[in-house]
């Protein structure tokens, strides 16, 4: 680890529970560093998290930060841009001189000392790192691997074999990804995403281009994206391409064309063709960075997925259950291209929790038009997570928009009756909110 971080011993996470924020915490308490948080409801993060030996507590109070971290000489704050900057814990480490890093900078400093590999794109970044960590690992590279996700594989956000390499997912959100040293760098898209904070597209588009200039040793780019680098894409002239596509009983077989060879007869067991893009971007950085082809292919057949990526919760001839993380209208595209793509002629029900009020304005007609192509809808009030309402964005003003005859709105406490009441054959829950929290008892309702 860089030397800046050697003389800190304990580390205090305010957002502990976040995605990001929880691999981190994994990673420090490996090193045997005291690893302590707070979070404003418990999950099954942190509740993973506290069977590592990680203190945890849910409310906003200085006296329940233990004793430890309160020593400022030896101790880190990490906190995630979430945080309101109201928040009692965050306003007394900054008045009274602690060290405090963003989520993003701490990253920084851990990839500034080692050979880092970095997927970013407003789509797709989180499965091609799971995909990249895992065939890494799985060819013998000793990889620490920070993801955006659960990789099912290891029931994990945070692969951790050893310090040759780090892949890193590089968030675009808050532009914390200029925060990373990248020596190889893929970009999957760059749909505009977060115009809570860059307001404008370009400014977007901008931070992307800022991000890519740091790459050291490769650029790697989606096929179609402003930007010039080593290309990669499906069935086109890309540099990485894809071709000769079958599909057999839910699994993708495709040949892989590089620059060099053709990798034939490759297995993805992951439905959509954004997922068979996502494979091609892993694959090509792993091949970029050196490791060797014939365990990778191996290794990809064994790839089961990401927690709420198309996570199958019931599959059966009858019904089919699937969770998924889509929140913004591309994501929910592709998920509906898989969705008609490995279950056709089926009647799909989706049941979407709006993320963000911001979001739900600046993308409304998109929305409509994704959330549009299903059979029926359900449609949960919109989850806020870091924002306060705006006046006439609302679930039911996007309802109005979407047009489908079969929709209508639900509160959470009869999401379960309406969805065991509907005929549909395949059930989609969707959203970043805390409908992920649903799944489990919607699951028990319908297995009954």
């Amino acid at each position: 680890m860089n030397t800046s971080l050697d003389n800190i011993q304990n580390i205090y996470f305010i957002g502990i529970g976040g995605i990001g924020m929880s691999a981190l915490a994994r990673y420090f308490k490996f090193l045997g560093k005291n690893v302590g948080g707070y979070d404003k409801t418990p999950t099954q993060i942190t509740i993973d998290l506290q069977k590592l030996g990680i203190d945890i507590h849910f409310e906003d109070n200085i006296d329940r930060i233990p004793k430890v971290f309160l020593s400022k000489e030896n101790t880190l704050i990490v906190y995630t841009p979430a945080i309101p900057k109201n928040h009692k814990e965050f306003v007394y480490v900054q008045n009274n001189g602690f060290l405090i890093k963003k989520r993003a900078e701490v990253l920084g400093i851990i990839t500034k000392g080692v050979y880092t590999l970095a997927v970013a794109g407003t789509h797709g970044k989180t499965t091609t790192t799971a995909i990249l960590a895992h065939i890494l690992k799985e060819s013998g590279a000793r990889v620490t691997a920070f993801l955006g996700g659960i990789s099912e594989n290891y029931n994990s956000n945070l692969v951790l074999e050893g310090n040759e390499v780090v892949v890193v997912e590089a968030d675009e959100f808050d532009r914390s990804f200029l925060q990373l040293y990248p020596d190889i760098v893929a970009i999957t898209s760059m749909d505009a995403d977060h115009l809570d904070i860059y307001e404008e597209e370009n400014a977007l588009e901008e931070s992307f281009i800022e991000f890519s200039s740091k790459a050291k040793d490769h650029l790697l780019v989606c096929n179609g994206l402003p930007l010039s680098g080593i290309t990669f894409g499906i069935e086109d002239d890309s540099d990485y391409c894809a071709q000769h596509i079958k599909i057999d009983n839910g699994t993708y077989i495709f040949d892989l064309k590089t620059p060099h060879k053709l990798i034939r007869d490759l297995h993805l067991n992951l439905p959509g063709r954004h997922n068979l893009l996502n494979a091609i971007t892993a694959f090509a950085i792993a091949m970029l960075y050196g490791s060797p082809t014939a365990p990778m292919a191996k290794a990809l057949s064994s790839f089961r997925g990401v927690q709420r990526r198309f996570s199958y919760q019931i599959k059966t001839d009858d019904l089919v259950f699937v969770d998924d993380y889509a929140h913004h209208p591309t994501e929910i595209n592709a998920l509906h291209q898989a969705v008609r793509e490995m279950h056709p002629d089926k009647k799909v029900l989706a049941v979407f929790q709006p993320h963000l009020y911001s979001r739900t304005r600046d993308f409304a007609s998109d929305f409509a038009i994704s959330l549009g192509q299903f059979d029926q809808l359900l449609l949960l009030d919109i989850y806020p997570a870091r924002e306060l309402p705006i006046a006439g964005v609302t679930s039911d003003w996007l309802l109005d928009m979407i047009n489908i005859e079969n929709k209508k709105i639900v509160k959470k406490e009869h999401l379960i009756k309406e969805i065991t009441e509907s005929n549909a054959e395949v059930i989609l829950t969707i959203g970043a909110g805390d409908i992920g929290e649903e799944v489990n008892s919607i699951k028990e309702a319908l297995l009954v």
